[in-house]
């Protein structure tokens, strides 16, 4: 798959993990990785800093259950709800046309 796909593919998976609860950042990588496998620790991260430093989350630090060092947990932002629901509509359109070129 091309890589700016990709990117963007999985910055969508990222802010459709995280509209549906706060999660910490291995929490998030396991997930992804689940669905792509090929995908490396350092690419999931890397996109969390960006989103992060565009606004699109929010990150606090809460503590572990068993006594661990505390995690630094992701939450999505109105702005990245926003951004959110632009990118899932913009997929949506370029699934359908490509849906139609394949289907004629």
């Amino acid at each position: 798959m091309d890589t700016q796909l990709k990117k963007g593919v999985l910055e969508m998976c990222i802010l459709i993990q995280l509209g549906k609860k706060d999660m910490y950042g291995y929490e998030i990588m396991k997930i992804i990785q689940d669905v792509f496998p090929e995908v490396y620790d350092g690419s999931i991260y890397t996109i969390l800093r960006r989103i992060h430093g565009e606004g699109y989350t929010e990150t606090y630090m809460k503590d572990v259950p068993s006594g661990g060092p505390a995690r630094k947990y992701y939450r999505i932002t109105d702005s990245g709800k926003k951004y959110y629901s632009r990118m899932m509509t913009e997929w949506s359109r370029m699934t359908e046309s490509v849906k139609k070129l394949i289907d004629n």
